[in-house]
């Protein structure tokens, strides 16, 4: 797919708006890491475009006590493709989550 050529304006406009949606995330990992929101909480915000296009993993490993294997072990418990984003999981995936998390 090739890239649209944007003017510098519009180019500089697209990397603060990523920045800022970078920056949203981070500080959704830091609320999650410190135990100011839960993942009930996120995943009732699923629809937000923030939440919605995380990554299933990067949630798992922002929770209080998870890392990187503990959040591999869950995913490939409940059949989650690692590259997965929280928009793309399937009601079954879901439930078995807020079961296991919520």
């Amino acid at each position: 797919m090739a890239l649209p050529n944007l003017s510098p304006e519009d180019r500089k406009k697209a990397l603060e708006k990523a920045a800022q949606a970078r920056q949203a995330r981070a500080d959704l990992r830091q609320k999650i890491k410190g135990g100011t929101m839960s993942f009930a909480d996120v995943m009732k915000k699923s629809d937000d475009p923030i939440v919605a296009r995380m990554k299933v993993a990067t949630l798992l490993e922002s929770l209080p006590g998870f890392g990187k294997a503990k959040a591999a072990k869950i995913m490939a418990e409940f059949e989650i493709s690692e590259s997965r984003r929280v928009q793309g999981l399937g009601a079954r995936q879901r439930e078995l989550l807020m079961q296991r998390l919520g």
